[in-house]
């Protein structure tokens, strides 16, 4: 435990420094480069002037994103204490003609400028793990789903190559299926266990099955005998983490020893309409943090850290804007639930 005083330990958290909340608990966020984050974790003076836009249209309507440049990582880290990066869902790191694409010179940025002992999740691409992608307006089969091999050469052996020991862990995230349209609790598990049994044990692998049906006792068992974790997500059409917990059989799979917890997405809320009602992303939004969802999403999350406590466990706390208005904000509400406790246990 912290030898710092509580008192202390609430200042840094006040100032969103997350690093001494707790010995069980890392902090990080859902991307990095937000230009409202000016003045709570990037300094104005050396960003302000450095800011970039892009337009970018959701549910019919533009928005104006501003970001700052990827350097900014080196003070993103002085705050918290891991990064998932999302980008990497979107594209491999290497194109069809195994030459480094786009996201490979993003990633490569990164790791030059990240501390040395910065910790990363990355995020799978979703052309090796959706069973259906949108093309045209529309979703058709995905014909490399589940390829080990192309995920292997296109993403996995590049990312450790690019960050090495500071790659912790990959998020595999399935999008939403209806029951109708995916297969049964056990045929899942079965082609799940044939991906993930042709793929190196590390760096450790954290899935997101988006889709409830699928979550059943089989499937539980299943991440405990390959050492795989599950990711708890707060998110549109998944139940609460507290109902989450329940169904795992209260235990942590994961093979490193480490949780992940992503708060994405207020219940029953499409991502369109969370992220125009987050944006700019500058402040917490009342319809979004005073609500009782967003008070249990945080005790759920509180819960969790202790259960990681309880099980020798590290939990990964990722915190969007899309949740709350403002991720660091999210993240100071919890670190300051969990020092509550805290605070009645000494």
């Amino acid at each position: 435990m912290s030898t710092a005083s509580l008192q202390d330990r609430r200042a840094a958290v006040n100032a969103y420094a997350f690093d001494d909340v707790h010995p069980h608990v890392r902090f990080g966020t859902a991307s990095d480069r937000y230009g409202g984050w000016l003045g709570q974790i990037y300094p104005p003076e050396q960003y302000a002037d450095r800011v970039s836009t892009r337009s970018r249209r959701m549910g019919g309507e533009s928005f104006t994103e501003r970001r700052v440049p990827i350097e900014s990582v080196r003070d993103y880290f002085q705050h918290f204490q891991v990064l998932e990066i999302d980008f990497t869902f979107y594209r491999p790191l290497l194109e069809d003609d195994d030459e480094p694409g786009s996201n490979y010179h993003v990633l490569s940025n990164y790791a030059e400028h990240a501390p040395d002992d910065a910790s990363f999740l990355l995020k799978a691409p979703q052309k090796f793990f959706a069973r259906s992608l949108r093309r045209n307006g529309e979703f058709v089969d995905n014909p490399t789903f589940l390829e080990a091999s192309a995920y292997v050469e296109t993403f996995h052996e590049p990312a450790l190559e690019l960050l090495g020991d500071r790659l912790d862990g990959v998020i595999f995230q399935q999008e939403y299926q209806r029951v109708a349209d995916s297969p049964s609790p056990s045929e899942n598990v079965d082609q799940l266990d044939a991906f993930f049994g042709a793929l190196p044990n590390a760096p450790q692998a954290h899935i997101e099955l988006r889709s409830e049906h699928l979550l059943r006792g089989p499937y539980f068992d299943w991440l405990a005998d390959r050492g795989l974790g599950h990711v708890f997500s707060h998110w549109t059409w998944l139940p609460p983490i507290r109902r989450q917990w329940a169904m795992t059989g209260e235990r942590l799979t994961a093979a490193n020893g480490q949780v992940v917890a992503r708060l994405l997405t207020p219940r029953d809320m499409k991502y369109a309409e969370a992220y125009a009602t987050a944006h700019p992303f500058e402040a917490p939004v009342p319809e979004l943090s005073e609500t009782q969802q967003a008070r249990d999403m945080v005790l759920d999350t509180t819960a969790l850290a202790y259960r990681a406590e309880a099980q020798n466990a590290l939990l990964n706390a990722i915190a969007n804007n899309r949740a709350w208005g403002n991720a660091p904000d999210l993240t100071r509400t919890i670190a300051h639930r969990i020092l509550d406790e805290v605070e009645k246990r000494e």
